[in-house]
């Protein structure tokens, strides 16, 4: 199922789902926004915890294709300048993949791009929350997603030491946090 552009609140943004013919494309995004010197012009870089590849081409298919996933494209003058990943697991959402141009972080796009999967995760599966793992030592980042409406729940996982798939990690005590937001609540429900 693959949807229409949008308008959005920010601009001239639109969100679509994602094809195979923007895997390159995104690829290359999520790579800017991350790692090596070019990720360091935005505040998400990971590049002083992990060098290597943050993503590839086939792991970025893999997402497009999958029956349980979509990979939003945001586009702002006919160029991919943001995406995230949402996946149907059950009872709940699962936000990855989240990567805005780094020229572009800091203006208020990411709550944008957050509010809109997080509304398309819920009238697609109806789901009622929202989970992402973040890496733990990612305080400022793991506190931008806190002031989103997100809460820490301790709950750790361990990063793929040796799967350099997910990049080379720079220290040995890399793990993943559990966040998780309540979504789709009507005004009346809330408070």
């Amino acid at each position: 199922m693959h949807t229409a552009p949008r308008p959005s609140t920010h601009g001239d943004l639109s969100f679509r789902d994602a094809t195979e013919a923007d895997v390159d494309e995104l690829v290359a995004l999520i790579e800017s926004a991350y790692r090596g010197d070019d990720s360091r012009v935005g505040w998400t870089t990971e590049a002083d915890i992990l060098e290597g590849q943050r993503t590839d081409p086939e792991g970025v298919a893999a997402v497009i294709t999958s029956p349980d996933s979509k990979l939003l494209a945001v586009r702002r003058a006919g160029r991919i300048v943001a995406c995230c990943q949402l996946e149907h697991r059950g009872e709940h959402a699962y936000f990855g993949m989240f990567a805005v141009s780094p020229a572009l972080q800091g203006a208020g796009l990411g709550k944008v791009i957050m509010a809109e999967a997080e509304r398309t995760a819920h009238e697609a599966w109806g789901v009622r929350e929202m989970h992402m793992t973040v890496i733990s030592v990612r305080e400022e980042l793991i506190a931008w997603y806190v002031r989103r409406g997100y809460r820490r729940t301790g709950e750790m996982s361990p990063f793929p030491y040796g799967d350099e798939r997910f990049g080379v990690p720079q220290r040995d005590d890399l793990q993943f946090e559990l966040l998780v937001k309540e979504i789709g609540l009507r005004v009346e429900e809330v408070g």
